[in-house]
């Protein structure tokens, strides 16, 4: 599957229509990006039940300031519409592929238990 580019129009309905989305913050003049680019659409390609996309963060400024993104590439990850990773600073195949499957084997319902354990701690 090729990647998507995700704008400020289509973000929330890929979000919510997706249970397992990547998020590529990246911008045209940033080199890391753009060395992390071919391996981002290389892996997309062998998980096709999982949405790759993308956020230019020049175009789609308000989206970089909605999520902080303060350095780029920043990967995101969003497993049943919640974010469980954010970070700055490409990585290489291997590792991305060591993410993914992190990401899959994660128990989302302990997620959802965490969240509202500290929910209920805060209010």
């Amino acid at each position: 599957m090729a990647t998507v580019q995700l704008t400020k129009e289509n973000f929330s309905e890929i979000i919510d229509k997706n249970d397992f989305v990547f998020v590529d913050f990246w911008a045209e003049w940033c080199g890391p990006c753009k060395n992390f680019a071919p391996i981002y659409e290389a892996v997309s390609e062998k998980h096709p039940d999982i949405v790759f996309a993308k956020v230019n963060t020049e175009e789609e400024q308000e989206l970089a300031m909605h999520f902080q993104i303060r350095s780029i590439p920043t990967l995101m990850i969003f497993r049943e519409q919640i974010i469980i990773f954010s970070q700055p600073g490409m990585l290489p195949e291997s590792a991305l592929e060591e993410l993914i499957q992190k990401a899959r084997d994660l128990d989302m319902d302990k997620v959802r238990e965490q969240i509202a354990a500290e929910q209920k701690s805060e209010g």
